[in-house]
């Protein structure tokens, strides 16, 4: 990539067509502006195409509005089930941790009670030969 391809990215497709609907209705009203038609003719036209305008532009904003709900609910509901799985994966964990801690000392408690044993019984032999 050159330096001039690094400093100014090609524009998405969107930003393509907001040109060209900027452009149409620059053509649009430079077009109305040029015609050989009476003042208040004139006047009426622009009103009607600016009414026009409007129009389509509250449907767009409508239909932008309801598509980000659409995509605001549809995150809600994907951080919802996320955080209900991290939820149990930690309850898990959780409960693993416990089990090992248990199995861990009764483990140790067992080998312990072991050594004390072979001390015991080290012991015994020692005062036996001790004696002996």
């Amino acid at each position: 990539m050159n330096k001039a391809e690094t400093q100014y990215p090609a524009q998405s497709g969107s930003t393509f067509a907001k040109g060209i609907f900027i452009g149409g209705l620059l053509g649009a009203v430079a077009a109305l502006l040029f015609a050989p038609k009476p003042g208040r003719e004139l006047r009426s036209d622009l009103s009607d195409k600016m009414t026009t305008v409007t129009d389509k532009t509250k449907d767009y904003a409508a239909m932008v509005g309801a598509k980000t709900k659409d995509v605001a609910s549809a995150v809600g509901g994907k951080a919802t089930d996320l955080a209900k799985t991290v939820t149990v994966k930690t309850s898990d964990v959780a409960k693993t941790v416990a089990e090992s801690k248990d199995k861990i000392a009764s483990t140790a408690k067992q080998a312990s009670e072991e050594v004390m044993e072979e001390a015991a019984k080290a012991d015994k032999d020692v005062m036996n030969a001790a004696r002996g």
